[in-house]
């Protein structure tokens, strides 16, 4: 006899999100709280009838295609209602007829595709990566003669700066940022009139001042957090540290599920991160590199404050613990500053490797051709940044927060520590590029992104932080794994 298995939603947010009647339901918080599971799970109760369609969107291909992804979860559901995969077009057919696509919207008018289409589930997977348009447009796509209301469900978490947070404003706390937990699941109605959004308690409202051809939809809000997910809690009890590992504006995002944080000066580093030390001892060193972040300016009439020349030598000991050696700071000639390189190079030492940046296109090319050439005879590396600022800058930011980042006792530490501190909105930034260059040259290979999943996640090292760790034993389907 065959082993019955149950597949339902954990009681809590995800069981309020499975029974909302809203048109329009929107699934938030930290990662972790079950979202993408709960997206998945919702389409299941229509598996009957034949006349459903339904369609789940990422932002982009790739996104629905990763391992551990949306298409690869849903093979851990959709079988059990013996559904089949179509897997060049990322379909499942239901036997009764039914129907459910996996898609992308990756550019902004990818919408366009869906011209004429009818959807009865319309799902979106971390809704903030869409575009305003891109959103209301597949709302017009959302109707269906099946006999089912059509609706939408999407899933989030927060972004300070997207149209969604405008969206929810309703639920979200203007001055924490945090989701009012009265307000969770809580029904409200709007309508569109042109750009503009009207907001009512009831559908009746709108209808009244607006007439019956404005047809209001409504909405609803469900904040969780990872603690919601007892399941994964008691299951992989280390996410958690996980996601505590992540730089402050992270962690308050992924975490603490928090809609108002954004970088600012003091989120990222402050003084009191970085012990200072009187001395290192040099037989503790696993690996020292001198990173350079090159601004070749004098100062001007015209530009009487320009960003400097930053070589910043930093080690890693055997314990662990990353320390800052030395800070070098100069505005100089192109000249002067490559006969400093060179010069304390040779104070550094040979062996030493000497880390530099190179600028985008063929004059960047050009120059650390000519740099490599210059310093014949040291250990030249050249890195070309792929990343912005801000991101480069969250691995050393988690670990100087847990107080893994020293910094020798010297003259160049208040200017170093104030820039630290002010970033990213201070007036320069050179020596927290060269930090952030020099930790992560001492970082790869060391095993720190690997211990910390969530925190090479948010580097771009391995999967979308965004997505939730979906195991099958966490989500009672007991059977998959035997």
């Amino acid at each position: 006899m065959q082993e019955r298995i149950e597949i339902k939603p954990q009681p809590g947010p995800q069981t309020e999100f499975f029974q909302t009647s809203a048109d329009i339901a929107i699934f938030g918080g930290s990662a972790g709280s079950g979202k993408s599971f709960a997206l998945l799970l919702e389409p299941i109760r229509h598996h009957e009838n034949g006349k459903v369609t339904g369609a789940i969107f990422r932002r982009n291909a790739t996104q629905v295609r990763n391992p551990g992804g949306l298409w690869d979860e849903s093979h851990l559901l959709y079988p059990h209602v013996k559904a089949t995969p179509r897997e060049m077009a990322l379909e499942w057919h239901f036997p009764s007829g039914m129907s459910l696509k996996f898609a992308h919207l990756e550019h902004e008018t990818t919408y366009l595709d869906w011209q004429g289409s009818q959807i009865t589930y319309l799902g979106f997977d971390e809704l903030t990566h869409f575009t305003q348009k891109q959103f209301f447009y597949m709302l017009s796509r959302n109707r269906s003669t099946s006999g089912v209301r059509p609706y939408v469900r999407a899933t989030t978490n927060p972004d300070a700066d997207s149209w969604v947070r405008k969206f929810l404003d309703w639920w979200i706390d203007p001055k924490s940022g945090f989701p009012i937990k009265e307000r969770s699941g809580k029904l409200r109605w709007f309508i569109r009139l042109g750009e503009d959004i009207i907001w009512a308690d009831t559908k009746e409202e709108l209808i009244a001042r607006y007439g019956v051809y404005q047809e209001p939809k409504s909405v609803t809000f469900i904040s969780a957090l990872l603690t919601d997910n007892k399941i994964l809690m008691e299951k992989d009890p280390g996410y958690l540290g996980n996601l505590m590992a992540l730089d402050r504006v992270e962690r308050e995002r992924l975490l603490n599920g928090n809609w108002n944080v954004r970088p600012s000066a003091g989120m990222f580093f402050r003084r009191s991160y970085f012990p200072v030390i009187e001395a290192c001892n040099q037989q503790q060193m696993y690996h020292t590199v001198r990173y350079w972040d090159r601004a070749a300016t004098v100062p001007g009439e015209t530009n009487p404050d320009p960003d400097y020349t930053v070589g910043l030598k930093m080690t890693k000991l055997n314990s662990g613990v990353w320390v800052v050696l030395d800070v070098i700071r100069m505005r100089e000639s192109p000249k002067k500053v490559q006969e400093m390189i060179r010069n304390i190079g040779y104070q550094d030492g040979h062996h030493v490797p000497i880390i530099l940046e190179q600028d985008p296109g063929s004059a960047g090319i050009a120059d650390v051709s000519h740099m490599t050439q210059y310093l014949g005879g040291f250990d030249v590396r050249i890195r070309k940044p792929t990343k912005d600022k801000i991101t480069r800058a969250k691995a050393c930011s988690a670990q100087a927060e847990a107080g893994n980042v020293l910094v020798l006792k010297a003259t160049w530490n208040d200017a170093f520590l104030q820039e630290l501190e002010n970033f990213p909105e201070g007036a320069h930034d050179d020596q927290v590029d060269a930090l952030s260059g020099a930790f992560n040259e001492l970082a790869q290979g060391t095993g720190i992104l690997s211990v910390l999943p969530a925190l090479g996640a948010a580097m771009g090292l391995n999967r979308g932080q965004d997505e939730d760790p979906l195991d099958p034993a966490i989500y009672g389907l007991p059977g998959l794994f035997r």
